[in-house]
């Protein structure tokens, strides 16, 4: 299933915070969107994830969602989202609850093995670090087989060190078993190393400056690679400007 912005525009009450926004989200592919602080990101996963209706402009959903898909469009949010009485398993298990599936005993056991969390299925949140709580929200999410994945900038409450962990599993888990992701992230390192497309909005409000297609496969991309730190520079070079007259807007708000 893909998804597509015709035209989008989006306001509050006065503010114009998304302007005429046309956007492709292909299926199978890691769209990154990155972009100067307050220029819409996040509004704009809240649109494609329906949780807000453009005021112009339409969202359409194309195609039908992959087989066994149990719900189409699923957060993954940088603070866990976690119920700290239950479970890894049970955290894992909440999401399949108001479903009737009948093998979500193995369905739970699958997506745990995936995201290398199967010693851990009985541990509480409060036991583990912050990377391994990512790594549950990672496989509750997996655990309904969304068309999409929707991604609020899911690695910046981590260590630079935990994040590059988090990158690999991410990267292991899309090569196995190719999805559909939108990626929000203000850090340009990341955009290069998980996105096949990385759309580059304009300071508020938020218009496409750029679609940077990368075409090296995800499990090449590696530190020091010289055509992805030119693609990471091509990145700043466009965002650099309007990030600091984003900020200095910011700071007389």
């Amino acid at each position: 299933m893909d998804l597509k912005l015709d035209a989008v525009t989006h306001r509050y009450s006065d503010t114009v915070v998304l302007r005429d926004i046309s956007l492709d989200v292909p299926s199978g592919r890691i769209t990154c969107i990155v972009g100067p602080s307050g220029c819409g990101k996040s509004t704009l996963l809240r649109l494609l994830g329906g949780l807000e209706k453009p005021s112009e402009g339409a969202v359409r959903q194309l195609g039908a969602p992959p087989q066994g898909c149990l719900n189409a469009l699923t957060y993954i949010f940088q603070d866990f989202a976690l119920l700290p009485w239950r479970t890894v398993a049970g955290n894992v298990a909440l999401v399949l609850e108001d479903h009737r599936v009948e093998n979500q005993s193995e369905i739970i056991a699958d997506v745990l093995a995936r995201t290398r969390l199967t010693d851990f299925a009985g541990a509480l949140p409060k036991q583990l670090s912050g990377g391994m709580k990512q790594r549950v929200a990672i496989a509750r999410a997996l655990a309904v087989n969304p068309a999409v994945m929707l991604m609020d900038e899911p690695l910046s409450a981590l260590d630079s060190q935990t994040r590059e962990l988090l990158m690999d599993d991410l990267v292991n888990l899309w090569t196995r078993t190719p999805f559909t992701a939108v990626y929000v992230t203000h850090n340009l390192a990341e955009a290069v190393r998980l996105g096949h497309r990385i759309v580059v909005l304009s300071r508020r409000p938020g218009e496409v400056r750029e679609i940077v297609e990368i075409d090296t496969p995800l499990e090449a991309r590696a530190h020091g690679d010289p055509v992805l730190d030119a693609q990471q520079q091509h990145l700043w070079g466009l965002m650099r400007d309007e990030a600091a007259a984003a900020d200095a807007e910011l700071m007389n708000v």
